[in-house]
Formats: structure tokens, sequence, C-alpha cells
């Protein structure tokens, strides 16, 4: 369980990387000219506050968004989201802010590469061994497997 004052921490870095990213697209962005009238309301949830009650939820211990915002989020974290919104509203909000999130998490939380690597020698199944004759897909990659399950098509991507 994350404290208060990381919870507001992380909003901060959220927050100021929201008002730089809302700049930097409304310089680029081309302006519409329709005549067609818009609703341009905002949600009483920010789009800070979504990015960031997304980010708590995967450095949490529940398994699925839905009992943590219900059960967590509106119920114990109160004072540091006050004006929340139903949960089908919150998954509105999650496809308004997705891309930000993803530029957010791309930017500020992947690591540097030190150099090592680690491969992961999972198989991966092509197709069942009965069909190795039809399969035309891996062609070329594909070659025959065996665990202790039994035999099997798999891709060699090593």
């Amino acid at each position: 369980m994350l404290s208060s004052h990381k919870v507001t921490e992380i909003f901060f870095i959220i927050d100021e990387f929201d008002k730089n990213f809302e700049k930097i697209v409304s310089d680029h962005s081309l302006v519409q000219n329709t005549d067609l009238k818009q609703r341009n309301r905002k949600s009483t949830l920010s789009d800070s506050e979504v990015m960031t009650i997304l980010i708590l939820f995967h450095s949490g211990h529940y398994r699925d968004l839905k009992h943590y915002y219900i059960n967590h989020i509106k119920k114990h974290m109160k004072g540091e989201f006050p004006q929340t919104v139903s949960y089908n509203r919150f998954v509105e909000l999650q496809k308004k802010v997705v891309v930000k999130l993803a530029i957010f998490l791309k930017m500020f939380c992947l690591g540097k590469c030190t150099g090592i690597s680690y491969i992961d020698s999972t198989p991966i199944r092509v197709c069942h061994i009965k069909r190795e004759k039809q399969h035309k897909v891996f062609k070329e990659f594909a070659q025959k497997g065996q665990c202790s399950l039994g035999w099997f098509m798999d891709l060699s991507y090593i």
C-alpha cells in the first residue's frame, strides 16, 4: 500500500507531463473548420487522475480493475480522489487517456538497457503434430519438438 505522499508525488509527475503533452498537442494539431457544435464539457475526474489510478492499480495486489476502483479508490482513497465517477464512466475515461499513458510509461517508466538480456525458451506451438504436413504458414521456421506432454510443431525463433 502506497502512502498518501507517494500517491501525491505520482499524481504531480503525471499532471506535469499531462500539461506539457496537451500544450505540445495543441501547438502541433490541425484546426478543424466545422460548423457542428461539439460538447466540450470537462469531466469531474481529470486525465491525470485517471492515469494515476491506472498506475496505482498495477502497483497494488488487486486482480481486476473493477474491484480495485470500487473497493479501494472509492472507499479508502476518497481524500486523494474526492470527485470519483462511477466505474462505467471510469472505463469510458480510460479510452481517452490510453495514448497519453502509453507515452508517459515509455518516456518515464522504462529502464535503460544494460546490455544484459534474458531469453525465454518457451516453445511457441504452431499447430498440432497431426497437421504438420498441412501447415503452410511457418513452413520454413517450424520444427518438430517434444516435451513431457508429447510431440508438437513449434516455432524456433532463436
